[in-house]
């Protein structure tokens, strides 16, 4: 297992630097991993994030709210829903009272393709959270949570 040091080819001025670096470059590393586990799939983290929140909602939900849960805000969200419903995962309909309101739903195309992610999940691609105990994730997100204050 290589060091921050070592991956960056560097030394840092003291241990909050390391720190930071450390968890801008593993942020970077899980977000490139998850990218590519996701490519076979034809989705990019944001649209199954999407597909994951209409999947927990289990009905209808208003776009601000998608745009509100994700995990990675996007300004984009609009169109990342539109490819969506092109793909035929997710369906879109406009408020009777109000047309400036969108709605969204999983479809059931969507929720089986979502299926079809958790057996591959399932399969190992998380098999690095192995190195981890239960004990050091729950420090790790704490500390996490203390920096965003």
């Amino acid at each position: 297992m290589a060091t921050i040091d070592e991956e960056m080819k560097t030394t840092f001025a003291n241990e909050k630097h390391r720190f930071i670096s450390n968890v801008v470059y593993t942020g970077n590393w899980l977000r490139n991993r998850f990218a590519d586990f996701l490519k076979p799939f034809r989705l990019s983290p944001q649209q199954f994030n999407i597909l994951r929140i209409l999947r927990g909602a289990k009905d209808w939900v208003n776009m601000n709210d998608i745009k509100n849960r994700m995990v990675e805000k996007s300004p984009n969200t609009t169109r990342l829903c539109d490819k969506l419903v092109e793909k035929m995962l997710i369906e879109r309909r406009r408020s009777e009272e109000d047309r400036r309101v969108v709605y969204l739903k999983i479809s059931n195309q969507g929720l089986q393709l979502l299926a079809n992610i958790d057996v591959q999940d399932d399969k190992g691609y998380t098999s690095f959270l192995d190195n981890v105990t239960d004990e050091e994730a729950k420090l790790v997100s704490k500390i996490l949570d203390k920096l965003r204050g």
